[in-house]
């Protein structure tokens, strides 16, 4: 009876894949088939084995179609959207990969990174590492979140206004000011200041300064008046570092080479594009 059931389990995955469908729950699985969870997970465990099913998550699973079998599972972007649904969780493909979808030629991406309001560890599924960070206050993104056409649907991302901003919150995410430089330098002249001023608005003011400051010296200055405007108007203007990190030792970071007033930022590395 067992044999029987673990038999069907292909079967299902081929149904699915011909409808256009590389993700399923096990929930889902065990009412399609009429089986128990034990049943579920040794079949489960089988195709596993057989790099034809991967699990990035408990209770969801990814079915690895026969072009993508040397790499263990299709790309993330084929289930990144239910990844995120199952989870029950907001989330956006930002930072560095949404860079990338938005045109930026010069950084080779090495994560799918999300933004998500849930905790969730890095995941390593087939080839591809997914990781995650977080942001407690996702509904002030909404006006920067836009849907992308996939190969198996559709998922979210930031546009270049919200990823502009998000690579100088999660710096470490982007590999240093150098990578983001770069990064910037290619999505300049796409940014749209105006939508660029309003999320900033939700952002926290040494994350605008910074942004206000690198758009700047690399000549997008006109990316930066409306955001400047909405800076001008805080009553309290603190000087911030542009590095944090190099400045946190007094006795061993480098004397400042800059100190813009405009922004109110300090400089210790003019940071270098990548050519």
């Amino acid at each position: 009876m067992i044999l029987e059931e673990v038999k069907s389990l292909p079967s299902y995955l081929d149904n699915l894949m011909s409808s256009g469908q590389v993700v399923f729950s096990r929930r889902q699985a065990r009412e399609a088939l009429g089986i128990n969870q034990g049943a579920l997970l040794d079949a489960a465990e089988r195709l596993q084995k057989q790099n034809r099913l991967v699990s990035p998550r408990q209770g969801f699973y990814v079915v690895v179609p026969p072009q993508y079998l040397s790499w263990g599972a299709p790309p993330p972007s084929w289930y990144i959207d239910d990844l995120m649904r199952h989870e029950e969780c907001s989330y956006y493909v930002g930072l560095l990969k949404a860079a990338e979808l938005h045109g930026a030629t010069h950084q080779a991406v090495m994560e799918f990174q999300v933004v998500t309001n849930k905790r969730i560890p890095r995941i390593s599924v087939g080839r591809s590492v997914l990781s995650f960070y977080y942001r407690k206050d996702m509904e002030f993104c909404h006006m920067g979140i836009e849907d992308h056409k996939t190969d198996t649907g559709r998922m979210k991302i930031s546009s270049i206004e919200l990823t502009v901003l998000d690579l100088l919150r999660y710096p470490y995410a982007a590999g240093g000011l150098n990578h983001i430089a770069t990064v910037l330098s290619d999505l300049g002249d796409k940014i749209e200041p105006g939508k660029l001023a309003k999320l900033a608005a939700k952002f926290e003011r040494p994350v605008v300064q910074r942004v206000g400051w690198l758009l700047d010296r690399l000549g997008y200055q006109q990316c930066t008046e409306e955001l400047h405007v909405g800076f001008l108007q805080e009553a309290q203007r603190p000087w911030t570092e542009l590095e944090p990190a190099i400045a946190k030792n007094p006795h061993l970071a480098p004397l400042p080479v800059e100190k813009n007033k405009k922004w109110n930022v300090i400089v210790r590395q003019v940071p270098e594009i990548d050519e």
